[in-house]
């Protein structure tokens, strides 16, 4: 079994944000009506591909107590009228946010949408009430150019776990 990389990544103020300001048609949403199923759309759309399996075995009571908890805020991009992707934010204690999920569609990877819609999860984590700080993590089954993505909107790597 090959080893996997986990990196972790955080930004300690909106001052490290280098936004990507290109929007490449897509238009990002706040899924107001929360609704488990499509979270867990979303979660296999853009997880496929990258070996998304923690939460596959979860029963609907399991997805719909974390989807539709009042601290997890769903967005949701579009590209002319279909989902393109997504990206959730989980407040957590002392004025954490992490990007719990965040990707595109295979059909919209490697169009330069990634840069805004990462963009869009970061300036949307710095304006809920409280926030210190956004972190994230990805790993070595994620898409080559993620950790790099990350990197260039201004997040710093804090640590690196070998699983």
């Amino acid at each position: 079994m090959t080893a996997v990389s986990i990196f972790h990544l955080e930004m300690l103020c909106l001052e490290q944000f280098n936004p990507k300001l290109d929007a490449k048609d897509l238009t990002v949403i706040k899924a107001e009506k929360q609704q488990f199923e499509f979270n867990k759309f979303l979660y296999q759309f853009v997880g496929s591909a990258w070996q998304w399996t923690d939460k596959l075995s979860w029963t609907d009571e399991q997805w719909q107590a974390y989807s539709e908890a009042d601290n997890l805020h769903l967005y949701v991009a579009y590209f002319q009228g279909s989902p393109a992707g997504y990206f959730e934010l989980q407040q957590q204690a002392q004025g954490n946010v992490e990007i719990m999920y965040f990707g595109l569609g295979n059909r919209f990877i490697g169009q330069g949408m990634g840069g805004y819609l990462l963009s869009q999860a970061i300036e949307n984590a710095w304006t809920l009430s409280g926030t210190q700080r956004v972190w994230v993590h990805t790993c070595s089954l994620d898409h080559p150019s993620a950790l790099l993505n990350y990197q260039a909107r201004g997040f710093k790597l804090f640590k690196t776990e070998i699983e």
